[in-house]
């Protein structure tokens, strides 16, 4: 009987009685504390795994040649199909695509090789370029895998590190895309020291690939500012762009001409069997361009979805 219910019946009133004191028929009875007391630490216990949750185990590593880093809880998921084109069909960046895939054969069969910025104009094929070239060498070596990681994941960067470190019979291109920090990001110092410069370092079955928009990393304006607001310009400037300067690897990606727009477009409908007049191919490819204010590997592309949609070609 609660306290309540004794005044009831008693018809009259009394102080209330403490939490957790209840009224039997006997007198008054306290609750157990321990079952409040558990439930208490319970509830601390979860929280705390959720501040620190326990650290990540490696997936089977055959059982996809991709993975994507994620964070909270710490874990690599598999990606069994890779979105990507055939390294063959990637065309106005032959120099840049020779360089990396030299540079990714001698990773992958444990010589030394560079860890590569490719940067440049938006759309002509930097993520593509990287995720060819995984699928062209690891046909030549089977153990070669690849992980993305996003920027805003970096501060988790060394426990990935740690996580690739323990299965040294791999080898893993580590892939961040579009990466680029903006003034008051301190995400940078993370990859900083990994790519040269930490106590630990990079593992020697990890190379890191980067694409960016900007060669520096970081908006003009914003290096601009620091040199005219910093009390030493040079070394607030420094501080920064340093970080591009730590990959062994620069591949500057540049607009296309028509030629190579046109290029590109009639390289996919040879890949995938698509018949079209030249004349016609032409004139609806530049009508195109003109509709989307400018060329690069992404507008070909795209243009060619569009017309294999239409010719009912099927792109599997």
């Amino acid at each position: 009987m609660t306290a309540g219910e004794a005044r009831s019946r008693s018809g009259g009133t009394s102080a209330s009685l403490p939490e957790g004191v209840t009224v039997g028929r006997g007198g008054t009875e306290e609750a157990p504390a321990s079952e409040s007391m558990a439930a208490n630490l319970t509830r601390i216990a979860a929280a705390l795994e959720r501040l620190a949750p326990p650290p990540a185990h490696l997936p089977d590593l055959d059982a996809a040649p991709g993975f994507v880093w994620e964070t909270e809880p710490d874990r690599l998921v598999p990606v069994e199909r890779i979105a990507r084109i055939p390294l063959a069909l990637l065309r106005g960046v032959d120099r840049a695509r020779d360089t990396l895939l030299e540079n990714t054969r001698r990773f992958a069969r444990g010589l030394p090789a560079n860890n590569a910025l490719l940067w440049g104009a938006r759309g002509m094929g930097k993520s593509s370029l990287v995720k060819a070239v995984h699928g062209a060498v690891m046909e030549e070596v089977p153990t070669l895998r690849i992980v993305e990681i996003q920027r805003e994941d970096l501060p988790s960067l060394g426990r990935l590190l740690d996580l690739l470190r323990a299965a040294p019979e791999r080898r893993f291109i580590l892939f961040c895309d579009d990466l680029s920090f903006e003034k008051e990001d301190v995400h940078y110092k993370s990859l900083k020291a990994v790519l040269d410069g930490g106590i630990a370092g990079r593992p020697d079955n990890v190379l890191i690939y980067a694409t960016s928009n900007r060669r520096h990393l970081m908006p003009r304006d914003m290096i601009e500012n620091e040199r005219s607001s910093a009390i030493h310009p040079a070394e607030a400037v420094e501080e920064k762009v340093s970080l591009s300067d730590r990959f062994g690897l620069w591949l500057g990606f540049h607009p296309c001409t028509q030629d190579e727009f046109l290029a590109m477009i009639e390289g996919y409908c040879r890949h995938y069997g698509l018949e079209i007049a030249p004349e016609r191919l032409r004139a609806e490819a530049i009508e195109w361009q003109q509709g989307r204010g400018g060329r690069s590997g992404r507008v070909a592309w795209q243009f060619f979805l569009d017309l294999a949609g239409r010719h009912g070609i099927r792109l599997d």
